[in-house]
């Protein structure tokens, strides 16, 4: 059985957004090992990841990405395992990728990695758990992802504080 994945966006000019998305969960989904999983991926605008970043973290401000794990829940006979949902900002994509100079394919390649990663259980808050996101953001990127191996619980370049 094949992995399902759904994208979409509530982003008025994400179509683009989906495809890269739809093909880097692949790839990485592949790179994991992991089959028969289900996954969520949703591409919104910085003021309803405010929203959300808000509800969920008490966090009053946009931010880049977003995971919501589904738990380690029973999978029935014949169903999907669902790893749950990562919701990106594209427009926290678009000027990040410009600030440093980078195609907002890799930025939200980026994102994903690091969502995806959150939704299997990594975490970058304490020195080994970084260095361990760090080397598995790299191993599916191919290049650095957005915690940094040497500045444990941090990611590179905090999000930018944007308001609406």
């Amino acid at each position: 059985m094949a992995n399902l994945i759904l994208v979409r966006s509530e982003h008025p000019e994400g179509a683009y957004a989906v495809r890269v998305l739809r093909q880097g969960s692949r790839l990485f989904l592949a790179r994991l090992g992991l089959d028969e999983v289900e996954l969520s991926v949703v591409v919104t605008t910085d003021a309803e990841i405010r929203t959300l970043n808000r509800k969920w973290r008490k966090k009053d401000r946009s931010t880049d990405v977003l995971s919501f794990p589904a738990g380690d829940g029973p999978v029935l006979p014949g169903q999907k395992r669902w790893l749950g949902d990562v919701v990106l900002s594209l427009d926290t994509a678009r000027a990040r990728a410009q600030d440093d100079g980078r195609p907002v394919s890799a930025e939200l390649s980026r994102y994903l990695a690091h969502g995806l990663l959150h939704l299997l259980g990594h975490d970058h808050h304490a020195p080994g758990e970084a260095a361990r996101m760090a080397r598995a953001e790299a191993g599916l990127l191919g290049a650095a992802g957005m915690v940094p191996e040497e500045a444990p619980g941090r990611r590179q370049r905090a999000p930018r504080e944007r308001r609406p």
